[in-house]
C-alpha cells in the first residue's frame, strides 16, 4: 500500500501535467491582452489586439482612436466588406471604443463579425451586426448579445470601416 505522501506526490504530478496542456492557450491570451499600455476594460482579453492579429493592421491604442490613426494609411468606408474593421466610437459604456472584424456581408444592413471582449472575456465569431442608422451609412448599429441569445437593444455609434 502506498503512503499518503506518495499519493499526494502522484496527484501533484498529474495536476502539473494537465496544467501544461493549457500553456499555449495562456500564452495566446497574454499576447492578446493589454490594450493601451496595459489598461484594461473588462479584463485582459481586448478587442484591439485581437483585431490587429486578425487583420495585420499597424494600428495601436484605444479602439476608438483607430479611425483617426487610419486616415491616410488605410482606406476608410461607410459600407462593409469582408475583412474590414468596424470601429465603434467611445461612449460611457465603452470608454475606449470597440473594433470588430467583418467576417461576411449578409445584406445592405446586416453583417457577421468576429470580435473579442464584446461579451467580457470571450472571443465571438460570426456575430450578427445590424445597421440601424437613418442614413444607412453604418453610423449606428445593434450587435447580437451572445450571453443572452438576443439582439442587443442599445444603439452603438460607429465611425465606419477601415479597409486593411
Amino acid at each position: 500500500m502506498r503512503s499518503a505522501t506518495a499519493i499526494k506526490m502522484g496527484m501533484l504530478r498529474m495536476i502539473r501535467c494537465r496544467a501544461l496542456r493549457y500553456v499555449p492557450v495562456l500564452c495566446a491570451v497574454m499576447v492578446l491582452a493589454g490594450c493601451s499600455g496595459g489598461r484594461s476594460f473588462h479584463g485582459a482579453l481586448q478587442c484591439a489586439p485581437y483585431a490587429r492579429a486578425q487583420t495585420g493592421v499597424d494600428l495601436h491604442g484605444n479602439a476608438a482612436g483607430w479611425w483617426w490613426q487610419a486616415a491616410g494609411r488605410y482606406a476608410r468606408a461607410h459600407q462593409p466588406s469582408s475583412g474590414a474593421i468596424l470601429v465603434f466610437k467611445a461612449t460611457s459604456r465603452m470608454p475606449y471604443g470597440h473594433v470588430s472584424v467583418v467576417r461576411r456581408v449578409l445584406s445592405n444592413d446586416t453583417i457577421l463579425v468576429d470580435q473579442a471582449n464584446w461579451a467580457p472575456g470571450s472571443i465571438d465569431n460570426g456575430v450578427l451586426v445590424k445597421d440601424i442608422s437613418f442614413a444607412h451609412d453604418w453610423s449606428l448599429v445593434r450587435v447580437w448579445w451572445s450571453p443572452g441569445g438576443v439582439m442587443g437593444l442599445r444603439p452603438n455609434p460607429t465611425y465606419g470601416f477601415i479597409i486593411p
